[in-house]
């Protein structure tokens, strides 16, 4: 439900045949999942499409990974219940479980070009909440820094938090994305206290700042990507 800054320069990666991560979230009726077990799930999926043997090198799915990141990092998150979550399994993808919340996600697909048996899921209107506050995540864990000054839908927060988690892959050598990727993928996902978020933001790591396309104002930012390994410096 939204779309992140490339590395690229704007003009040059708008230019690009611009592609989307689709990502469908399981919702069923009377028993849906906490939000931030969602945003967790979401962002752990797009982590692990990323480090999949067939998004890299040769893989099925390197090319269309490759043509999606050489655009805008675009992803949408739609919701199914039922036969709908059947037949989105029945597609090629992944599916991701977290305490309770199940995501599956997709190899890239041209904006005009979803599957049929994706392209008729709802994408707005996906509203979750957490019956209670989450812990403080342990130390050491990676932490995706939710804003606490966007309003965003639980659909559109689960695509700013895949931003987020695919600007600290982008910014982890090679060994540490493979220990990330080894160890599962653990991270925490947080709505930052508000005398914290600036002093995030101004740190030197990975800020995911919004189009604008859907739900906020352009250049918003919505996600400060905490991996103990990224190098501030260079972020």
């Amino acid at each position: 439900m939204s779309d992140s800054p490339f590395r690229s320069e704007a003009g040059v990666r708008d230019q690009a045949p611009q592609f989307v991560l689709p990502l469908v979230a399981r919702v069923e009726r009377g028993d849906p999942p906490s939000r931030t077990d969602a945003l967790e799930t979401a962002a752990r999926a797009v982590l692990t499409i990323l480090g999949d043997p067939r998004s890299l090198g040769e893989g099925e799915w390197a090319r269309a990974m490759r043509d999606w990141q050489d655009a805008r990092i675009r992803k949408v998150v739609r919701r199914a219940r039922g036969a709908e979550w059947r037949r989105a399994e029945a597609l090629p993808g992944i599916t991701v479980t977290g305490k309770a919340a199940q995501v599956r996600v997709f190899p890239p697909v041209p904006l005009d070009g979803w599957p049929k048996d994706l392209a008729r899921l709802q994408v707005s209107g996906t509203e979750l909440d957490d019956p209670e506050a989450p812990e403080a995540a342990d130390a050491g864990t990676p932490v995706l820094w939710m804003s606490p000054e966007v309003e965003m839908s639980a659909g559109k927060a689960m695509a700013q938090a895949g931003h987020g988690a695919q600007l600290a892959w982008w910014e982890l050598p090679d060994e540490e994305r493979e220990m990330w990727r080894e160890a599962g993928f653990p991270l925490a996902v947080r709505t930052a206290a508000p005398d914290r978020w600036r002093e995030l933001t101004l740190s030197g790591l990975p800020v995911v700042r919004d189009a604008g396309f859907t739900e906020i104002a352009p250049g918003s930012c919505t996600v400060v990507a905490d991996h103990p390994a990224i190098d501030r410096t260079s972020a």
